[in-house]
């Protein structure tokens, strides 16, 4: 468990939570910092999701079985475990609009010498228009920019 300078427990970060695609496919696979994300979801109902997550995970998932690591039956079972834990109503729709690509592009304009890359520009977009007070990500990239823009970013380590 995180724990603050003290030694006490770390203060959950303030929500609603963003999950961007590096969070949510850490939610379905095991890696490092899965069991920590998952103990953090475990007693929260406000986490948020966009499609482009899924479908960038889903993305991951046909790269590997391009690659030979992922059998297309276990990418399908993969696939259909995301669709429907995401239909579950657990976790919060964010909807993609035609203003978040606007809002995508403005930041992209304005992001100075910052690398931002468009896939990040929107999930950046969705969680300011959402009210995101965290995002969930485990792109340095990503962390950084959430973080120029006022959001707290979990986990702390990927700033």
């Amino acid at each position: 468990m995180p724990t603050g300078s003290e030694g006490s427990p770390a203060p959950a970060p303030p929500g609603p939570l963003y999950c961007d695609a590096s969070a949510l496919a850490k939610l379905f696979f095991p890696e490092t910092g899965s069991d920590e994300l998952n103990d953090l979801l475990g007693a929260r109902n406000d986490v948020m999701l966009s499609d482009l997550a899924i479908t960038e995970v889903v993305s991951a998932l046909a790269r590997r079985m391009r690659e030979g690591s992922l059998p297309a039956a276990a990418a399908r079972r993969a696939h259909r475990k995301i669709l429907s834990t995401a239909a579950g109503g657990a976790l919060r729709r964010v909807e993609l609009l035609a203003a978040t690509h606007r809002e995508a592009e403005r930041l992209l304009l304005t992001s100075g010498d910052s690398a931002l890359r468009a896939a990040d520009a929107l999930h950046l977009a969705l969680a300011l228009g959402a009210g995101a007070g965290t995002v969930l990500t485990y792109d340095r990239g990503m962390a950084r920019a959430a973080h120029a823009h006022g959001l707290a970013v979990w986990p702390e380590a990927s700033l």
